[in-house]
């Protein structure tokens, strides 16, 4: 029997459900007939529901108009639909929830958000910023989302900085750093939490500090003494990224790398071989502890890097030939991540299909149309390139 319970449970769980089953689900939410999976999905949909996107717009339209009476959340619902197909229809609605404290809290959606351009909803976000950011409870999804669009958010500097000494430090040190030299003005207090002078500095927050001060001031002085003095001490692997950015700047640290990439954890081994890499140049070490890690039965689990394995090894790309078949084996499977909440199940999803599909394209160019043209298989967009990976990715 086709039902409303039934097409959610398909799109939740399958990655090419009937056309019957987005049809119905697409249409009771637009209808405020929705039940909570229904909402949720159209909510993660992004592109797969871009034949609806019409009558998707014209919902939220009435609901901005005053034609029915509507909750903020029914409207967040229609808006995160339209945004994840990087449709500007979503920005009346995306500013009136900005305005009202509606936005959503968490970092999934900041991300959906992000395929929008900055310019149009940036005015929106910067009042809030401003409030008191221990107190502002859009703090999270709003970083997140400063965060993903980088040096387009430079006009949110100061409101960033503000930040700084709060409980969102760290996603402070990361949004300055993804913006670059447009936030020089912070490389001062950016060096005072990488040297652990900065009151208040966490254990965390040297390492991500003295990454942000080299992006900000192209110096990458600070950033190799922190982060180099981080790996050596055998206590974390949290450093690596950060060597990685660094590349061939960093060839001081590179045996001490090849040393964790036999790390007993699986996290500390993905980041070694793919900064081992990016130091060095040498592809071979890294393919061989990238590719025992991609794991044809991951179900989404955090604990386990494989999505993070598969995004290095597409990074090397043509050397990594041998794992192709895999990846195009992993791609070919019916069934969605099923670990993840069901509130993100779809978004983990699609960014999971988009990083295999991107590995296999720079890997094997020629063989790689026919798994990213697999029936249902949709590309969910810029916006969530990565964005669900464990948070030392940055």
């Amino acid at each position: 029997m086709r039902t409303l319970n039934s097409a959610a449970r398909a799109v939740l769980h399958e990655r090419r459900p009937a056309a019957w089953c987005w049809e119905a689900v697409v249409t009771a939410v637009c209808d405020g007939e929705a039940n909570w999976d229904a909402n949720a999905a159209t909510a993660q949909a992004g592109p797969a529901v871009s034949g609806h996107a019409d009558l998707i717009a014209e919902s939220l339209g009435g609901l901005l108009d005053g034609f029915v009476r509507a909750s903020g959340h029914s409207i967040a619902v229609l808006a995160l639909a339209l945004a994840g197909m990087g449709d500007v229809r979503a920005l009346p609605a995306l500013r009136r929830l900005a305005k009202d404290g509606g936005l959503p809290h968490d970092r999934a959606r900041a991300r959906i958000v992000a395929a929008l351009p900055a310019e149009e909803l940036l005015p929106a976000l910067l009042p809030g910023l401003r409030e008191e950011p221990a107190r502002s409870h859009a703090s999270t999804f709003a970083l997140e989302l400063l965060a993903a669009w980088g040096p387009a958010a430079a006009p949110a500097v100061p409101e960033v900085t503000g930040y700084l000494g709060s409980p969102h430090t760290y996603d402070a040190l990361r949004v300055l750093g993804r913006i670059g030299p447009p936030a020089f003005g912070a490389a001062d207090r950016l060096a005072a939490y990488a040297t652990g002078r900065a009151p208040g500095a966490g254990r965390h927050h040297p390492r991500l500090a003295a990454w942000a001060h080299w992006r900000v001031t192209g110096d990458d002085t600070l950033a190799l003494d922190v982060c180099g003095a981080a790996v050596r001490s055998g206590g974390s692997g949290h450093g690596l990224p950060f060597l990685a950015d660094l590349g061939p700047a960093a060839t001081a640290h590179a045996d001490t790398v090849r040393e964790l990439m036999e790390s007993p954890g699986a996290w500390t081994r993905v980041a070694a071989a793919y900064a081992y890499w990016r130091i060095t140049g040498d592809p071979e070490p890294a393919i061989a502890v990238l590719s025992a890690e991609v794991d044809p039965t991951w179900t989404g689990r955090p604990a386990l890097p494989t999505e993070e394995a598969v995004l290095r090894l597409g990074e090397i790309g043509a050397p990594a030939a041998s794992v192709a078949p895999l990846l195009r084996r992993i791609l070919a499977g019916g069934e969605r991540l099923v670990h993840p909440f069901a509130g993100v199940r779809i978004l983990a999803d699609e960014t999971y299909v988009r990083t295999l599909t991107g590995a296999l394209e720079r890997i094997d160019p020629d063989g790689s149309t026919v798994a990213s043209r697999l029936p249902g298989v949709v590309d969910p967009g810029p916006a969530l390139g990565g964005g669900l990976r464990r948070w030392w990715a940055r």
